[in-house]
């Protein structure tokens, strides 16, 4: 056999094995219809589909050789599979390279939209509870306040019933009596004729025993509340992650 012809079979081998192994990466495209996201909502509904299924539809194409559910499942391993970490990760974090490669600025922003919007759903009034005991107000707030890097200071406004029909955010950061004034607390509640409120802020480190600040805030709010004639019932400070971990102003005795 000549030099010139077993080149040319090693080379007609080496290039069997590469389309081989290109052909491994399967596209959209060459999916079964059940298993292509749009066509798998279509035909079964959106509540059939995994997370990565739903991402991939949201971001719409992978890259080179990833189909967009391999960059969706890559995503939410990067996360732990946690779509509340997920949702707690700025654009930049959701674009960085040495995290995932393959989520430009256009493919985050639509998954930071998308998954903005669903927290909003939760603050819809139909999720709102009627306030029974604390675990009920407890609930609620671990899922409107998401964000562990910074405090979040919200008024809870309740009608006759105790129940919630609104979740008012005051401030963002450091919580001090600068910047939680009696005037941006009790505006809410008399702009909408609440019955009564209930304050409650975050602590992102997790801890939530009540600072110095918290207690003199807390006190000078209650005695506001007293003169304007609307009740504050209690105060929460709930932690920076999603958990069961809260504090009750009114259930550990430091509000009458």
């Amino acid at each position: 056999m000549s030099r010139y012809l077993a080149h040319a079979i090693i080379n007609n081998k080496l290039a069997e094995r590469l389309r081989g192994k290109m052909k491994m990466h399967m596209t959209i495209r060459e999916m079964a219809a059940d298993d292509k996201p749009r066509e798998k909502m279509m035909a079964h509904g959106a509540k059939t589909m995994s997370s990565a299924e739903l991402i991939a539809i949201i971001i719409g194409s992978g890259e080179r050789r990833v189909t967009a559910v391999d960059l969706a499942r890559k995503l939410l391993h990067a996360y732990d599979d946690d779509l509340n970490r997920l949702y707690q990760a700025s654009v930049s974090e959701l674009c960085n390279d040495q995290v995932l490669k393959g989520i430009g600025v256009a493919k985050a922003c639509k998954i930071k939209a998308a998954l903005e919007l669903g927290h909003r759903i939760q603050r819809r009034p139909d999720h709102f509870p009627v306030v029974k005991n604390p675990d009920d107000v407890a609930a609620f707030l671990n899922e409107v306040i998401w964000d562990i890097r910074r405090e979040h200071f919200f008024v809870l406004l309740l009608d006759t019933k105790h129940k919630i029909f609104k979740a008012e955010e005051v401030s963002v950061g450091t919580l001090n009596s600068s910047l939680v004034h009696p005037r941006e607390v009790f505006y809410p509640a008399i702009r909408q004729s609440a019955s009564a409120i209930i304050l409650a802020h975050n602590h992102p480190s997790g801890d939530v025993t009540p600072s110095e600040e918290d207690l003199a805030l807390t006190n000078r709010l209650v005695q506001v509340g007293e003169i304007m004639g609307i009740p504050i019932l209690d105060h929460f400070i709930v932690g920076g992650t999603v958990s069961a971990d809260y504090f009750s102003f009114k259930q550990t005795g430091y509000m009458a």
